[in-house]
């Protein structure tokens, strides 16, 4: 048997198991499992390897996609630069940190923007927004952090300076929401906009995708703004894992 899992906290409403699920119904692969490992402390993933040695795979997602490296053996190159990391193959007892986060993310925004590189504003410092601020770079789109606290050396924000500033809406006219706000069952969340400056010029790329529809989506298409989930981002991202874990 061969098993594969993820490992985070809370993990009730993932999306992973379902999908992987069905996927080796669909192929016949009936050798393949797999589970989830909610664990309260990143130090608890020694356990879930010993206890699982089938393990060939996992996927990481909140909080640990920073907290796990110290765990790792290896990093993917693109990993160190990105400094979080989302899937782990496991082979020979080693491990080693690849982010499909950053693949899928690139992949699905090539898929939905064309015309002009837009600017970018990437809401959150976690590790989603480091994997699509590595894959904004590789693209070439100018982008800021903005977060709950002001960061001067890595030109980080806060939502209070967007408040201020109606300017920096004329520039950046694409607005990633890499935080969990407004994920089901807190679907009343969303990050603090200031929506009187959002145009019909604007688009919301939204990681969430439980809802299909947030409410910060669907208050920027009341300002005539268009929107996208993360939905396409995490089915590709979740295909690129299992490459990794399948490649020799």
């Amino acid at each position: 048997m061969r098993k594969f899992g993820l490992i985070g906290h809370p993990l009730k409403h993932s999306f992973s198991k379902g999908y992987f699920t069905e996927k080796f119904e669909d192929e016949g692969l009936v050798n393949c499992q797999y589970e989830l490992f909610q664990i309260d402390d990143i130090s608890k993933i020694r356990q879930v390897l010993s206890e699982n040695p089938e393990l060939v795979g996992l996927n990481v997602t909140i909080p640990y996609k920073e907290q796990v490296i110290p765990y790792l053996d290896h990093l993917e190159p693109a990993c160190q630069i990105i400094g979080a990391v989302n899937t782990i193959k496991i082979d020979g007892g080693k491990l080693t940190g690849f982010n499909t986060d950053y693949i899928g993310f690139k992949e699905s925004l090539n898929n939905w923007w064309s015309g002009k590189k837009p600017k970018a504003l990437v809401l959150g410092s976690g590790g989603a927004s480091k994997a699509v601020k590595k894959a904004l770079t590789d693209l070439d789109i100018v982008y800021l952090t903005v977060s709950r606290s002001a960061d001067k050396a890595s030109n980080t924000l806060t939502y209070q300076d967007l408040f201020l500033n109606e300017s920096i809406f004329s520039k950046y006219h694409l607005i990633i929401n890499t935080t969990p706000l407004g994920t089901y069952p807190n679907t009343e969340e969303m990050p603090p906009l200031p929506l009187n400056f959002i145009t019909e010029q604007h688009k919301i790329y939204d990681l969430v995708y439980n809802p299909e529809k947030t409410l910060l989506m669907k208050s920027v298409e009341a300002k005539g703004g268009d929107t996208k989930n993360g939905l396409e981002m995490l089915h590709l991202q979740a295909e690129a894992a299992w490459e990794i874990w399948n490649k020799n």
